[in-house]
């Protein structure tokens, strides 16, 4: 059976991304069929938002969606499209895998951690208004459904992909009220899977600390919106950059994967990006689905093209573009046998 799947090429560097995405996901022999909805600045002039109410449709009909990266402006113009889609169909968990990769430049080689950040609520809520001329308000909302339910997330994953430790990352001692009910709903759901998975809990600020110092000492982290954003980007950092970062954003009705990094639009059609982070997005995909071990050769045939060095793009240091890239990785994954140790299902 073919699965439908909606895909979003996206602006800048997208378009040439999900192209390699999508050449390596077909080569593995599972069937797609993909519905490919524009979304992003192009549909601005012609429909007057970036994320018209169709693609929506698309991804409520095929329950799952890839999408390559949409430029969101800084500081006025329209609302990040991402925050629009995870809010829109209630993708409240939000799964950014950090693992070192040989081949890729980087201060540390034993990093293997999994940030889960809720997607929904915190300040990225979008409640926030101006007081007066010269002073602005956000408003930042916990409850404890929300934290409870990303907690869950996160403990179903880690049992599910033997995972030793969850850790809760929060600012309870200063917000003792939004981030302490955070930290309490945490707390409740690990009582759960006491004797399965340890939990332990730490302040965001010495949490940044200790990931730089010592990030063997972590696995699963739990955190809340904003935190989740910025520590997620911090454990890229630690494992090479976000162009080697996959990311999900899962729902109880559907997910979407994409890369975190930007559009990069300088670079659109000169078929120079690094497509790393879509295509492991498109593992996370396979695993997702229920191809756990398909998944787990994707990411394989990845890595070693990187750790081998020849074909490799030049943010890597090598001189391939993205799509002799992906001809490298269909190369391996082909020529590969399957292995023989399945992977854990993503959720």
């Amino acid at each position: 059976m073919a699965h439908r799947v909606t895909l979003i090429p996206g602006d800048g560097i997208g378009p040439e991304l999900a192209e390699a995405t999508r050449r390596v996901l077909d080569a593995t022999g599972v069937e797609f069929e993909w519905e490919v909805q524009e979304a992003g600045e192009a549909t601005i002039a012609s429909e007057g938002t970036p994320l018209p109410e169709r693609v929506l449709d698309s991804i409520r009909r095929n329950k799952i969606a890839l999408k390559g990266p949409i430029t969101t402006p800084v500081g006025s113009g329209f609302r990040s499209v991402n925050v629009g889609l995870r809010q829109a169909l209630n993708l409240y968990a939000n799964l950014r895998p950090a693992r070192s990769m040989a081949g890729v430049p980087s201060r540390y080689d034993d990093v293997d951690l999994v940030i889960v950040r809720e997607n929904t609520e915190d300040l990225y809520a979008g409640i926030e208004h101006m007081v007066g001329r010269d002073a602005a308000e956000s408003i930042k909302i916990i409850t404890r459904a929300a934290s409870e339910r990303i907690a869950r997330f996160a403990f179903e994953y880690a049992v599910a992909n033997g995972r030793r430790k969850v850790t809760a990352v929060h600012k309870a001692n200063i917000m003792k009220l939004s981030d302490g009910l955070f930290l309490e709903a945490c707390t409740t759901v690990a009582r759960d899977y006491a004797g399965r998975v340890e939990f332990e809990d730490r302040i965001v600020d010495n949490m940044c600390m200790q990931l730089v110092q010592k990030p063997e000492l972590y696995d699963v982290l739990v955190l809340p919106n904003l935190y989740g954003d910025i520590v997620s980007d911090l454990a890229a950092g630690l494992v090479g950059g976000l162009g080697v970062a996959p990311g999900a954003n899962i729902g109880e009705d559907g997910a979407v994967f994409e890369p975190v990094h930007g559009s990069a639009p300088k670079y659109a059609g000169q078929n120079k990006a690094n497509p790393t982070a879509l295509i492991l997005s498109g593992a996370l995909m396979l695993r997702h689905l229920g191809y756990a071990e398909v998944g787990e050769r994707v990411e394989h045939a990845v890595r070693a093209v990187i750790a081998e060095g020849r074909t490799t793009t030049s943010d890597l240091g090598g001189s391939a573009g993205t799509s002799q890239f992906a001809d490298a990785v269909i190369e391996r994954l082909q020529s590969a046998a399957p292995s023989g140790t399945p992977a854990s299902a993503v959720a």
